[in-house]
């Protein structure tokens, strides 16, 4: 069974920064692509990033520039630094795994981020 825990989430206030951390366990030999979405109260899920297998990155207009997202394959761990946080940011953030083998997709649980003015 596939698990993503999701970690680092919290309340901070503008300007400021949250690392968010994803673990996944289970029966995964091999990671294709890591990512995290975010999904704001009344709106719907959105991309804000995503790290393949070698290390390319892709961002979400919103987040270039503030965030940066990394991987640690030993530890099947994706993390997502947030900078300069806004308002704007605030959301469920949810990690997104697809498994090199088989292509499925697994998602975490969420965490949630509330960035106050």
């Amino acid at each position: 069974q596939v698990q993503l825990v999701e970690s680092g989430g919290g309340l901070v206030q503008a300007g400021g920064s949250l690392r968010l951390s994803c673990a996944a366990s289970g029966l995964i030999f091999s990671i294709n692509s890591m990512a995290w979405y975010r999904q704001a109260p009344g709106k719907q899920r959105e991309f804000v990033a995503v790290i393949s297998r070698s290390d390319r990155t892709t961002y979400a207009d919103s987040a270039k520039g503030r965030f940066t997202i990394s991987r640690d394959n030993a530890k099947n761990t994706v993390y997502l630094q947030m900078n300069n946080l806004k308002p704007e940011d605030t959301a469920v953030y949810y990690c997104n795994i697809v498994v090199l083998t088989t292509a499925t997709t697994y998602w975490g649980q969420g965490t949630q981020v509330t960035v106050s003015t």
